[in-house]
């Protein structure tokens, strides 16, 4: 009888070995299986919705005063104010440009404490009329504000009290009592127009008639 050897037995019965290991795939993208189709690159800057880098904003256009240096006399008052008592004109001035952040007595009291000191207000009312200009988009007329400041002082400070006023700005109350006004004056229209609103909606009624 035929008996099988030993490497026979091993030949037939052996367990196949187990099939290699798959290819590590790189750190750098997890998750990846390489399908031979290409694909495109998350990390592009570009943009369909991004604007070319040259393209610069086009700055605002400064508009001209609603008054002259020399128009004074357009308001006699302010300008009598401005050539005895230049300190009430400009802490007026000064208390609106800065939105109610300083008051006009500070302001006044300050200019005063400088001209008295230096003679020279100037040096310090140049900068609100600069930053009134940034405020309101105005143009640097006649000259630059440093240069119209020290040259005519009053006239320079007339003619921003009566820009502020064209603005809408009741310069006798100060800021505070200018947003307080313009607050009543919302509320105001808000009511006027819920009350019209209110009124319309009713619908109107008809008496109906004698039936026999």
């Amino acid at each position: 009888m035929y008996s099988p050897t030993p490497d026979e037995y091993q030949k037939f019965f052996s367990v196949p070995p187990p099939p290699p290991p798959e290819p590590s795939q790189p750190d750098d993208q997890p998750g990846t299986i390489t399908t031979g189709i290409p694909v495109t690159s998350t990390n592009q800057s570009y943009s369909q919705n991004s604007q070319p880098a040259d393209k610069k904003v086009k700055p605002k256009t400064r508009v001209p005063w609603s008054s002259g240096l020399c128009g004074c006399f357009s308001d006699w008052r302010n300008c009598c104010i401005t050539l005895w008592c230049p300190c009430i004109t400009f802490g007026q001035i000064a208390e609106i440009v800065d939105k109610g952040s300083s008051s006009c007595g500070v302001n006044g009291a300050l200019y005063t404490l400088i001209a008295c000191v230096i003679g020279c207000p100037c040096l310090y009312s140049c900068f609100y009329r600069s930053k009134m200009r940034q405020q309101y988009m105005l143009k640097a007329h006649p000259c630059c504000d440093c240069l119209v400041h020290c040259c005519c002082e009053s006239c320079a400070l007339c003619q921003e009290y009566r820009e502020l006023k064209s603005q809408g700005y009741n310069m006798s109350i100060g800021w505070h009592g200018n947003m307080e006004r313009q607050n009543r004056e919302v509320a105001m229209t808000t009511m006027e127009t819920a009350a019209s609103t209110e009124k319309e909606s009713m619908a109107p009624v008809v008496e109906k008639g004698m039936s026999r």
